[in-house]
């Protein structure tokens, strides 16, 4: 009984995924080849995301997930000066170095957050056909802080994208967007390694710091 279960499951999930449209395909590669780059810290994160960020304004519309549509606009401005940012953001105009996230930081952050969430989450609920308006709100919300440390190259982003990942999987499964959904869950083992990632590059850095210039030879 429980394997017939499980292949009538496999089965239904197999003919969704052939009945994704070339358009989700897209957005769900070029997604997840910017996370990746940038777990590796590569530059290039940020022109494929606003390209994925477009296709997803549609994807999400059409889904009735307006809160996540209008946030990858949000995305692709916070990309773009992203993109400007880790390339000139440091000390005198240098590229932007890992750090840890601040207090005030974290403060505005989670101010932003339950501000937005109650806030719009009220407008999609009285005002709108959203599906989850107060969940959506919560995620939408929560991924701009986190895509704004991950501008600023804050090492914790990667925390936030892993409770944001968290909620997208069954959220967009039950709205039949299945390589979506499944890409989100592959999500969650790119913010784990990209964590990893940026916090040995954090301690290389630190050390080089710590160590100080290397002290000249005596002649």
């Amino acid at each position: 009984m429980l394997l017939f279960a499980f292949s009538e499951v496999q089965a239904t999930v197999v003919q969704a995924l052939r009945g994704t449209s070339a358009l989700e395909w897209l957005a769900v590669l070029t997604g997840f080849a910017c996370v990746w780059l940038a777990a590796r810290e590569s530059l290039l994160n940020f022109p494929i995301a606003i390209v994925s960020c477009l296709l997803y304004i549609l994807i999400y519309y059409q889904k009735a997930l307006y809160a996540d549509s209008g946030l990858q606009v949000m995305f692709i401005a916070l990309s773009a000066y992203g993109w400007y940012e880790w390339l000139y953001g440091g000390r005198n105009q240098t590229p932007l170095a890992i750090a840890h996230t601040t207090a005030a930081e974290w403060a505005l952050g989670a101010g932003f957050i339950a501000v937005f969430t109650a806030g719009f989450g009220y407008y999609l609920a009285h005002h709108t056909d959203s599906s989850f308006p107060y969940l959506d709100s919560f995620t939408t919300g929560t991924s701009l802080v986190a895509q704004f440390l991950l501008m600023r190259k804050r090492l914790e982003n990667w925390w936030l994208w892993l409770l944001v990942d968290v909620i997208y999987v069954p959220v967009l499964w039950v709205k039949e967007l299945y390589p979506t959904s499944l890409l989100y869950a592959l999500y969650l083992g790119l913010a784990a390694y990209g964590y990893w990632q940026w916090r040995q590059q954090w301690r290389q850095q630190w050390q080089k710091e710590a160590a100080g210039p290397a002290a000249p030879l005596a002649s």
